[in-house]
Order: structure tokens, then C-alpha cells, then sequence
């Protein structure tokens, strides 16, 4: 299909009768700071919190009567799972949802609601797609694909329809988020198509950038892995259609991290009073970055907010990380004299900043450890100044801002170092959240190694983090790491990390 064929597919593309024509909003704050016109298109007030309604609806709407009777299934954690229901209720057909098991209550519940059946199968998305297939040819449900298909990606495009109308001048650019590909390739074809002069810029997490690799090796690809911390666009490998068709109009991918994230989080509920998902503030976090990294100026810029579906127990999280990604605040290791009015000669060494977090524990009779956070007021160039003082002014300090150990683990663990264990070595896991998770992770270490630390720590997703201490000699690494291997969890060494050396083991001073 061509960007044309597109077009008119979107122009009969029947949405309404389910969504609503959100509104574009002029973000007054966010613009102020940016130097920029910044535009939020407001997917996140829909009924279902999320666009994927529109897609949803306009593939269910074009069924037969003969598919209809035979009912629908898709496969979906959450925003695709609600459209798929909210819209085969509107017909008046049944709809069967597959979730992975590990998928939060509330949002099985929210699908139950809206008249979907829930099925959980699998511990993860693909688990989940591969038995609703299986449902679907079993008991002859019509497969209703999340973004894969050409009426799916028509329904997601009306957003484009409705930005070029609702806009009282072009954008310049145009940020728009990416997971499988249906929204971005539905948006931007009808903007390219209408409005040629503007930019589409495709924005997908660091983690999870399942586009950019397909750009990358000019075909869909399977990434090794994928961070769960936006999980409404982690998407292991994006669909082929939507790959062919982004590849056409998108004129770049631009990725953000957490802290990029959680900061844009915190800015869209300063802007708006409303708490989106994380994939729903990957557009404004992207905007800050590039008016940042490029110095643009004066430029009418719209972000597509696209979901709302937050866990609340991920709000934990955002609030730790936030601070980082807007840099007002540095994580730094320092190390001090142990000595009476130590501490108080650091406080005026960093002047007047503000202390926001504080972690102190001896490391010997001579020297101690800090694990501080400091209030930034100038960013990163305001922390390069600081620990350039904190050098002149005789302390050996380490920037632990981009540690994610330091951040997920370090800081809620910091009480004392151990007594000395020669063979400890540490690593990092990401563990689903399923149930004897933990009871395979201990069969695969297996009862002839101690652990000697353990941390772990979940933010309201499918994952959580552990933090393991395990001794073994170096003889026996090899093994161990074969262990991990046949888990299948995604797993890190860490036993040379500076911010597990200087806070958790007996070890060197500061580097």
C-alpha cells in the first residue's frame, strides 16, 4: 500500500462513534521553558485512557457479519486490550483478551469491565499472542492484530487527520511515539501526505528501540531484550507493515531514557494536572532533549500524549528518577575524613546547594563514604562546576547519576559494609513478575553457593530488580554465569561497580 492508499483509508476511517476528538492544547509552562511552542494532542483523555481505541474500533467496525458471530481476540497488556473491548462492545460481539500472567490487576480489570473475557496465559507478550493464535484458530475468533494492520494503522491515523485541522499553523515537527509501529506509521502518513514541510519524528525508549534497530538493519528485527519500564511501547520487534510504511515517512527516531522520562512525566502533570504512562510521556521528553541537544528556538512543536494508563505503584519510581532527568539533581560518591566537623566542611564546600538526599557510613578509622544528592539549579553544566570544587577543593568525588545500580539498589541499601568476603562477586537481574520467579532464580544458583546480599526492588511493572551477592571462586564463574544463562532473565555483573565497592564491601578507597 502507498502513502496514498493510506490517506484514503484514513479519510474513511469511522472512529467516533467510540473515541473522541481530543482536544490540542497549548502547553503554556513547558513552552516558557523550552523557548518553544509546545503542543499536547491529548490521547490520554479518551475513554480507555489511550488511542488504541481508534484502531481497535475502525478493524472491528469493517467485520462481516459472518466474523462478527464468530467473535474477537488479541493479545495485550493493557491499552490495545481495553480498545478491543470497549469496541467489540460498542458492536454488540464478543471479545476474548490474552494477558500475560503477570499483567497488574488493574488492568485485567479494567478490560472485564468493558465486557471483555480475560484469558491469562504465559509470562510474557509473546506467550500471550502465540495462545490467543492458538484460540483463534481453535474456536474461530477474528485476531484483531495491535498494529500490524492496515485498518488498525488507518483508525490510529485520524490523530493526524485531526492535528493538521485543530492547528491554527503547521507545526514545525511533529514527536510521535513508537511501539509496534501503528500509531507512527498511521500519523505520519497522513501529515506527510497533507503537510509535506513537516517534521516526523518517531521517539521510542533507549531500552526498547525496536524501530530504530529495524532502520538499522533495513528489516523487522528481534531485539535480545526489552526495559519494561514504559511498557505500553516495549515491543521486542516491530510489525512489517508499520516498518515499510515508517520507513517512508518517518524522518528520524529520536530515543529517551528513564530519567528523560520520569522528568517528562513530572512536566506533564505540572502542565496539566494529569498523570500519564511512561509511553505516553516519551514525545515531551523527547522535545526537551532535542530543543536541547539542537537549540531550537521559536519552533511550533506537538507532542502526541498518548496513554494514561499508569500503575500508581510506579509513581514511587518517577518521583526518584524525575529529579535526575530534568538534571536537578546529582548522585555523587564522596569520600571524607573521618574525623569530628568532617561533614560540616563538605556542607560549605558545595555552598549553597541544597542536600536532597544524604548516606553516610564509616569505612575505616580514617576515612568515610558519602552517598549524597544535591539540588542542581544549572544542570549538567552546574554539576560539572561542582565537582570540579569539590576537586580544588581536595575531595575525591564520583558521578553515580547514570549508575542504574547506584540508583535501583545503592540508595535504599547503604547501612554499613560488610564483613570481608574475598569471593564475593555481584550481580544485577531484571526478574519477571510471576509466580516461583524467585524459587527458579535459587534452583539455578543451587545449594553450594552462598548468597551473601540480596536487594530487591519493583516499581509497580512486569519486572522487578534484584541485587544478588553470591560467592563463588573464580574457578567456578564460568559455571555460575551458565547458570544465569539458562534462566533467560537479563542479568549484569556488577562486582566492579564503584558505587558496590564504596558502600556495600570492604575494598579500595575512592578511585
Amino acid at each position: 500500500m502507498t502513502t496514498t492508499d493510506y490517506v484514503a483509508l484514513i479519510e474513511a476511517a469511522e472512529v467516533y462513534d467510540v473515541a473522541i476528538r481530543s482536544p490540542l492544547d497549548f502547553a503554556e509552562r513547558l513552552s516558557d521553558r523550552l523557548g518553544n511552542d509546545i503542543w499536547l494532542k491529548r490521547e490520554d483523555l479518551q475513554p480507555v485512557f489511550s488511542f488504541k481505541l481508534r484502531g481497535a474500533y475502525n478493524r472491528i467496525r469493517t467485520l462481516t457479519p459472518a466474523e462478527a458471530e464468530r467473535g474477537v481476540i488479541c493479545s495485550s497488556a493493557g491499552n490495545h486490550a481495553q480498545g478491543v473491548a470497549l469496541a467489540a462492545a460498542k458492536r454488540g460481539i464478543a471479545a476474548c483478551i490474552v494477558m500475560p500472567i503477570t499483567t497488574p490487576s488493574i488492568k485485567s480489570d479494567a478490560v472485564r469491565r468493558l465486557g471483555g473475557k480475560v484469558v491469562l496465559h504465559g509470562d510474557n507478550y509473546d506467550e500471550a499472542q502465540a495462545h490467543a493464535h492458538r484460540l483463534a484458530e481453535d474456536d474461530g475468533y477474528v485476531f484483531v492484530h495491535p498494529f500490524d494492520d492496515p485498518l488498525v494503522i488507518a483508525g490510529q491515523g485520524t490523530i493526524g487527520r485531526e492535528i493538521l485541522e485543530q492547528a491554527d499553523a503547521l507545526p514545525d515537527a511533529v514527536f510521535i511515539p513508537v511501539g509496534g509501529g501503528g500509531l507512527a506509521a498511521g500519523v505520519a502518513s497522513w501529515i506527510r501526505a497533507k503537510a509535506p514541510s513537516v517534521q516526523l519524528i518517531g521517539v521510542e525508549p533507549a531500552d526498547a528501540a525496536s524501530m530504530q534497530a529495524a532502520f538499522a538493519a533495513n528489516e523487522p528485527t528481534a531485539l535480545p531484550d526489552v526495559g519494561g519500564f514504559a511498557d505500553g511501547v516495549a515491543v521486542r520487534q516491530v510489525g512489517h507493515e508499520t516498518y515499510r510504511v515508517c520507513r517512508d515517512v518517518l524522518d528520524e527516531i529520536v530515543t529517551v531514557d528513564t530519567d528523560e522520562t520520569c522528568a517528562a512525566i513530572q512536566d506533564l502533570f505540572e502542565e496539566t494536572r494529569s498523570i500519564v504512562e511512561p509511553a505516553g510521556a516519551l514525545a515531551v521528553a523527547a522535545i526537551a532533549k532535542t530543543v536541547a541537544e539542537r537549540g531550537w528556538q521559536a519552533k511550533r512543536l506537538v507532542a502526541l500524549n498518548c496513554g494514561a494508563n499508569m500503575n500508581f505503584d510506579r509513581l514511587r519510581h518517577v518521583v526518584e528518577r524525575s529529579a535526575i532527568g530534568k538534571q536537578t539533581e546529582a548522585l555523587l560518591a564522596v569520600e571524607i575524613p573521618e574525623r569530628p566537623g568532617s561533614f560540616l566542611e563538605f556542607c560549605s564546600a558545595i555552598g549553597r546547594r541544597s542536600v536532597t538526599e544524604f548516606n553516610y557510613r564509616a569505612t575505616d578509622s580514617n576515612v568515610a563514604h558519602l552517598f549524597v544528592g544535591i539540588g542542581l539549579a544549572g544542570g549538567n553544566a552546574e554539576k560539572q562546576s561542582l565537582l570540579d570544587e569539590l576537586s580544588t577543593a581536595g575531595y575525591v568525588a564520583v558521578d553515580l547519576s547514570d549508575n542504574d545500580l547506584a540508583k535501583l539498589h545503592v540508595r535504599h541499601m547503604i547501612g554499613g559494609i560488610g564483613t570481608a568476603r574475598a569471593n564475593e562477586r555481584l550481580y544485577r537481574f531484571r526478574f519477571p513478575e510471576r509466580p516461583g520467579a524467585l524459587a527458579r532464580f535459587l534452583r539455578a544458583v543451587g545449594s553450594g553457593l552462598n548468597i551473601s546480599l540480596f536487594h530487591y526492588r519493583n516499581h509497580g511493572s512486569d519486572y522487578g530488580r534484584v541485587l544478588a551477592g553470591i560467592e563463588v571462586d573464580d574457578a567456578h564463574v564460568a559455571e555460575l554465569t551458565e547458570h544465569f544463562d539458562s534462566l533467560g532473565y537479563p542479568y549484569w555483573d556488577e562486582t566492579d561497580n564503584a558505587a558496590y565497592r564504596l558502600f556495600l564491601r570492604s575494598g579500595p578507597s575512592m578511585p
